[in-house]
């Protein structure tokens, strides 16, 4: 996130895209919703499905699967065309703004409408909405990214933001709700396969040599490795022989299940380190158990990118061990020994090769978190990024043409699927299906569809249908519900018995290698 979870409460205006806020980031819709409703903040919603949070909105606006990219540039082509722009800010701190024109210079309501089924009139009323206000808020999660032009609608979006002035003020910003608690951190940590940690490259030969000397070794690699998404694809060629799963559970959230499983059932050797016996690790040659966050001492960044302490509040079971322990005694058994002491000597460590987390101490973040970048300890953090300039000066407009999505629906698959998250589970369910309470809320899978298409397949509230597309077929009950529009299903991807994964479309995002989770063509019948 550019700014702090706070700032919603000191926006004019918040544009929520892809985010069904309310059920996957239920603290996060408690800011926006006091926004709403006592500090006088307008709301813009944009989603397929009429969520929960779009209760609260001024202007809730439904777009046809995949045409995040049409529907932004329509609202910058209104900003533009009535001059509601901010010409300054633009001037000053932007380039590209004349490619940026040119392109979404096609992009008129009715246009867009054709594309998005998003009625003319309601896309310019949020256009001027979001243009007029002193700082307007971006918030999105996965229903932006989780598709092969994830990268395209990231940018339309910082676009929109630069384009209006709303980047480097309180109450303003892009803000990505990251969709697991230290997603924001493994990241940060160099969790990726072309930076080391606070992101700096593995192809820059100075950063290389630092870290070749403060780990005492040379040679580290010159290139970049491979995403997660291009991993399963060459275990199924067999090129890739052998993987090290932390804390994933892949087979129940990859795309294409049964691509995905066969993939890892050709690797020669595999090991997962998990709290739980998950689905994958059911697969593994080794099984290494590890702590839960509740069982560990260390710290998590999240998603406003505040690094925070967390303390141990109950023993681990057995002979679970912290995730570093168990990695470094890996490493000392091949050979490179890594004798920490334990996680502060590791977060000493991350300071003295990190410099956004250069300031950052156990003794600092003690009772409350620092935002990185945190040059050094006398530094307070930074709660909001790119006031006054662009980290690298100025900032960029990206002319975007939309793209539409990598499979439509046709005689044989007529509808659309798109996945996501309920409240009461969580991800994979490794952890909320061991939770009785939970499990009575959500006892199963479900394929939520409209009243309209539920009266056309003669489908009745609580009946089993199937659900094939052209990757695989699962059962699930019918859910009829408001939340849905006609011609597009939802299913929740928690459930291994019935997982909605079997189903998706593995079709990657070229440059970020995200898959397509929330488009792809289906069929529903009556199950036999």
């Amino acid at each position: 996130m550019t700014n702090t979870i706070a700032c919603c409460e000191k926006a004019d205006v918040i544009l929520i895209a892809g985010s069904n806020t309310t059920e996957n980031h239920p603290v996060i819709s408690t800011y926006v919703k006091r926004a709403v409703r006592f500090k006088g903040t307008r709301l813009i919603v944009v989603d397929p499905r009429k969520v929960k949070i779009a209760e609260f909105a001024d202007h809730f606006l439904r777009p046809n699967l995949g045409t995040d990219v049409a529907w932004i540039n329509g609202m910058m082509h209104v900003i533009i065309k009535e001059n509601l722009y901010a010409r300054s800010y633009v001037e000053e701190r932007c380039d590209g703004f004349g490619e940026l024109k040119q392109v979404v210079e096609k992009y008129t309501p009715e246009y867009v409408e054709d594309i998005t089924g998003i009625p003319a009139r309601d896309l310019i009323d949020a256009a001027r909405l979001y243009a007029g206000a002193k700082a307007g808020n971006i918030l999105y999660c996965m229903g932006i990214t989780q598709h092969t032009t994830g990268t395209d609608n990231v940018k339309s979006l910082a676009n929109l933001a630069m384009l209006c002035g709303n980047v480097g003020i309180e109450g303003g910003g892009v803000n990505p709700l990251r969709g697991q608690n230290n997603v924001q951190g493994a990241c940060d940590m160099g969790g990726l396969p072309n930076v080391y940690s606070g992101y700096q490259s593995v192809t820059d030969p100075e950063i290389r040599a630092k870290m070749e000397n403060a780990w005492g070794v040379s040679g580290l690699p010159d290139k970049a490795g491979l995403k997660a998404t291009d991993m399963i694809p060459l275990a199924h060629e067999g090129r890739l022989k052998a993987l090290y799963i932390v804390g994933e559970n892949p087979l129940v959230s990859d795309p294409d299940l049964n691509h995905a499983e066969k993939s890892i059932q050709n690797l020669d050797f595999m090991v997962v380190q998990d709290i739980f016996m998950t689905e994958t690790a059911r697969l593994a040659d080794v099984v290494l158990p590890s702590k839960s966050f509740a069982e560990k001492e260390g710290t998590f960044s999240n998603t406003e990118r505040r690094v925070q302490r967390v303390r141990i509040a109950v023993p681990p079971p057995g002979e679970a061990l912290d995730d570093w322990k168990i990695i470094c005694e890996i490493s000392k058994r091949m050979g490179y020994d890594m004798p920490y002491e334990n996680s502060r000597s590791i977060m000493e460590e991350i300071r003295s090769v990190t410099p956004s987390y250069a300031g950052i101490t156990y003794e600092r973040i003690d009772k409350e978190g620092i935002q990185w970048p945190c040059p050094n300890v006398e530094h307070p953090g930074t709660p909001v990024l790119h006031i006054g300039r662009f980290t690298s000066g100025k900032g960029r407009f990206h002319g975007i043409q939309w793209k539409p999505p990598a499979e439509n629906t046709d005689e044989e698959y007529p509808l659309y699927l798109t996945t996501g998250r309920v409240l009461y589970h969580y991800h994979t369910g490794t952890m909320t299906m061991k939770t009785e309470g939970l499990n009575d809320r959500v006892p199963g899978c479900f394929v939520e569809i409209s009243e309209k298409d539920a009266e056309r397949y003669d489908f009745t509230e609580g009946g089993e249908v199937r659900i094939a597309s052209r990757r695989g077929e699962i059962n699930a009950r019918i859910s009829i519900s408001t939340k849905a529009v006609e011609g597009t299903v939802f299913i929740p991807f928690h459930f291994a018995q019935a997982a909605a994964n079997k189903l998706t479309n593995a079709a990657l995002d070229p440059i970020s290698g995200i898959p397509e989770y929330k488009v792809c063509a289906v069929r529903v019948s009556k199950a036999a």
